[in-house]
């Protein structure tokens, strides 16, 4: 199973941008989200929701508020939407999918730009 991932770019702060994840075939994940790593920092959770139930988000507290995932259409694919972004947002964003067998998927990065 691979993981696709699309959406990254330049956006100035304050602007908006939706990164969107989805699988390559039919696949029961337990839960989808999205990891990002800045320069010279470890990568850190940003948001994950359980596709299984299709909701019981989580994000972190950097990004509440801000940020919404929403599963696409079911349980294999995932939506990201970043408002209010701001500079620090920047990083390599990478999709990540669990199995409930506690095997993991990792998407390719998608870089996230956030500067005037």
């Amino acid at each position: 199973v691979q993981l696709q991932a699309s959406g990254g770019g330049l956006v100035q702060p304050g602007g908006s941008l939706r990164l969107s994840c989805a699988a390559s075939r039919t696949f029961n994940f337990w839960t989808m989200g999205w990891y990002r790593q800045a320069p010279g920092k470890e990568r850190e959770l940003v948001a994950v929701i359980d596709v299984a139930k299709g909701g019981d988000e989580k994000y972190a507290t950097s990004v509440k508020d801000r940020f919404t995932i929403s599963r696409e259409g079911g349980r294999n694919s995932v939506r990201l939407r970043m408002d209010s972004l701001r500079p620090e947002d920047t990083a390599v964003y990478y999709c990540n999918a669990q199995h409930y067998s506690g095997v993991e998927y990792w998407g390719k990065g998608t870089l996230v730009t956030v500067s005037s």
